[in-house]
């Protein structure tokens, strides 16, 4: 009997977390999940063996990673947290304690969408949802990018030089338990007199619906302009392109040329040549467009701090290239609204 109402309690207490406000259920409700099954089944396609418990529905797993996203937790928090929160426990689906994936579960689920480079066909995937629900893109693009903070690394000058110069510390090769906790893919940025360590997002967002259309994943060190060739090639011919003065370049006034983009790049000046009136103020209409992006980097910021917490560029390409995915699916439930 006491079970029972304790059950019922649950039920009740549901029901009021509704009517108070859970934006994780509004979420759930703005996005058709199902059209990511076909392709997280491709992670159950190289499971060998018979017997044991059955695998966890992919679905499940993969709400279980937008939660992390969406809250910046570890694996063993996140399986803490849908056990304690009501809220995150119907969110993924979750009916029974024993569906709740554990810490280890969701990790390797994580590996597997960085093994099968899934990551960046789910976002494709969204992607083209949105088109299909008139959302493309409108009104131009911006292409800007942002620093997200790996594990910094207790390293010695010299095994930072070494790689600095892309070669692993014969002292790591020897030890591989070692090397496996050693970022060799990260590289230090000092911008504005801070050091940050870690990877760069670079990405392109459209202008009216703010959503993330494309991005690349770099170490931090890179030139923002660096990724933006590859970026800028996927833009439909003639569309607008807004950025700052760091994408001032040869080769990317080369692809501009080539596409037809219509750029509106902030002018940059030089020793002996600065900005003339009238190029500050061209700079700052463009300024007005191009600062929206800014928020969508705020909101990524609210979501997870812009950082990672894996080791190693692809894990960290998996995690960045979800963040986007997550921020997308975020955007979407806000305008669904």
């Amino acid at each position: 009997m006491r079970q029972q109402l304790l059950f019922y309690d649950f039920s009740k207490n549901l029901v009021k977390i509704s009517e108070i406000g859970d934006s994780l259920e509004k979420l759930d409700e703005a996005i058709d999940w199902s059209i990511f099954r076909k392709k997280l089944k491709a992670i159950r396609k190289n499971r060998t063996g018979t017997g044991g418990r059955p695998a966890f529905d992919e679905i499940i797993m993969f709400k279980a990673l937008v939660l992390q996203q969406l809250y910046e937790l570890s694996d063993d928090q996140i399986e803490f947290q849908i056990r304690d929160r009501l809220s995150f426990m119907r969110f993924p689906g979750v009916h029974s304690f024993t569906d709740i994936p554990d810490s280890k579960t969701t990790w390797l689920f994580r590996e597997k969408l960085g093994e099968n480079n899934l990551v960046r066909k789910l976002f494709d995937l969204f992607s083209k949802m949105l088109d299909q629900k008139g959302l493309g893109a409108q009104k131009g693009h911006i292409i800007d990018a942002t620093i997200v903070s790996a594990p910094k690394q207790r390293n010695s000058r010299k095994e930072n030089l070494e790689v600095k110069n892309g070669t692993v510390p014969d002292d790591w090769k020897k030890n591989p338990h070692k090397l496996a906790q050693k970022d060799i893919d990260a590289r230090w940025l000092k911008k504005n007199g801070e050091r940050y360590f870690g990877y760069k997002n670079h990405v392109v967002a459209d202008v009216k619906g703010r959503f993330v259309r494309d991005y690349s994943v770099s170490p931090a060190s890179a030139h923002d302009s660096q990724a933006a060739p590859a970026l800028l090639s996927k833009i439909a011919k003639g569309d607008k392109i807004y950025g700052d003065s760091a994408y001032h370049s040869d080769e990317i006034s080369e692809v501009i040329n080539r596409r037809k983009l219509n750029p509106k790049i902030c002018s940059k000046g030089k020793r002996g040549a600065p900005l003339t009136q009238g190029q500050m103020k061209t700079n700052r209409k463009i300024s007005k467009i191009r600062s929206r992006i800014e928020r969508i980097f705020g909101r990524m910021t609210h979501m997870n701090n812009l950082c990672v917490r894996t080791i190693g560029g692809t894990r960290a390409a998996t995690c960045i290239g979800f963040q986007n995915l997550v921020y997308n699916m975020d955007r979407y439930a806000y305008l669904t609204r």
